[in-house]
């Protein structure tokens, strides 16, 4: 339903990372902004140091493992259609990253959703302009914004602190972004569904090619030794394939190096069960009702840890020491209704926020 007044949003986020879950939280936002009535786009910011960067991760993204010549090849193919999905999102003219006050004129700038407030990221930690400094707009909001693995026990130092006073509404998608959000400002943030469960992507399971046979889709890479193995006897008791996608994972059955962001939503689709230790991998998980195992890795845990607590899917996510009759229980069994009731809650929580900040 649309909402009262159209309004002109920018949406500031990293809507070119090569990288699936950027991709999808990028469009979901801007898109259930337009379908709203708003005239929502991309903040389409430039940086050409911060481009070679994103390229060589694209083409090396195992590292420090290197990737061999014919993996390269893939990468850069899957870089490729990226490039052309991201271009054919609702962009605004193109502007540099440190010129903020050159992204032209909007009533609101939405910034999030993604780890937009982390100060570790290897690129973009530190860039003002995501903290809403030098914005333009005449009110600045944050939707879902994560400081990813910063961690809250590192606090904010009283320069970041006080940036966060440039927002006039401020949303977070984790609880360790709510307690860097309560100790800086002294109040507790909402805590909000990432976009890509808000406002869910048309679906990906219509196609006109020949239905695959049933498969597992793997999404992530590094996975540890332990959870590789219980994958493959699991899989394998079952007559399952592995399909890793987007990434080599030299245990999966078939590699899929070269898929867009909309196979990759396609394949999830479509999939019987998914293994990731991505945040995105769970949410496209929850977003399709696919029973997922979630490996629990240090740079990740902040995100993937908050959000199975916040969808009382905590089972899903395992750890080294979690029991191999646990771990195939949450593969072979449909997720449980209460994970369903909880994101239809906090949707309309979610709801509720958006309404206010584009009041």
């Amino acid at each position: 339903m649309p909402d009262g007044a159209r309004l002109r949003i920018g949406v500031l986020t990293f809507h070119r990372c090569i990288n699936y879950g950027s991709y999808w939280q990028a469009r979901c936002l801007v898109e259930g902004l337009r379908r709203r009535g708003h005239d929502a786009e991309l903040l389409d910011h430039a940086a050409p140091r911060i481009d070679r960067v994103e390229w060589r991760c694209a083409l090396q993204p195992l590292l420090p493992r290197r990737s061999d010549r014919s993996d390269i090849q893939l990468y850069a193919e899957k870089a490729r259609v990226f490039r052309s999905a991201i271009d054919a999102l609702p962009l605004s003219p193109p502007f540099p990253l440190d010129r903020p006050e050159a992204m032209g004129a909007y009533d609101l700038v939405i910034v999030g959703s993604d780890e937009v407030w982390n100060l570790s990221h290897p690129w973009y930690g530190g860039w003002p302009v995501f903290y809403g400094s030098g914005i333009p707009a005449p009110r600045v909001a944050s939707y879902a914004a994560s400081f990813g693995n910063y961690d809250a026990d590192a606090g904010l130092d009283g320069h970041w602190a006080a940036q966060l006073g440039n927002f006039a509404a401020i949303s977070v998608r984790d609880f360790n972004s709510c307690r860097l959000v309560r100790s800086a400002l002294g109040e507790e943030p909402p805590l909000v569904l990432d976009p890509c469960l808000q406002f869910p992507p048309a679906s990906a399971d219509s196609t006109d090619s020949e239905p695959e046979a049933p498969y597992v889709a793997v999404y992530g890479h590094s996975f540890g030794e332990r959870f590789l193995e219980l994958a493959r006897r699991w899989a394998r008791r079952r007559g399952l394939r592995l399909l890793s996608i987007g990434y080599r994972n030299d245990w999966a059955d078939e590699q899929r190096l070269t898929a867009g962001p909309e196979e990759f939503a396609r394949l999830i689709a479509r999939s019987a069960a998914v293994l990731t230790n991505f945040f995105h991998g769970c949410v496209f998980s929850l977003l399709n009702a696919k029973p997922f195992a979630c490996a629990a890795t240090p740079y990740r845990i902040n995100k993937v840890r908050d959000l199975t607590r916040a969808l009382s899917a905590e089972r899903h996510l395992i750890e080294a020491t979690t029991p191999e009759r646990r771990f195939e229980q949450v593969l072979d069994d449909p997720l449980p209704p209460v994970i369903g009731r909880t994101i239809e809650s906090l949707r309309e929580h979610s709801d509720r926020y958006l309404r206010a900040v584009v009041a």
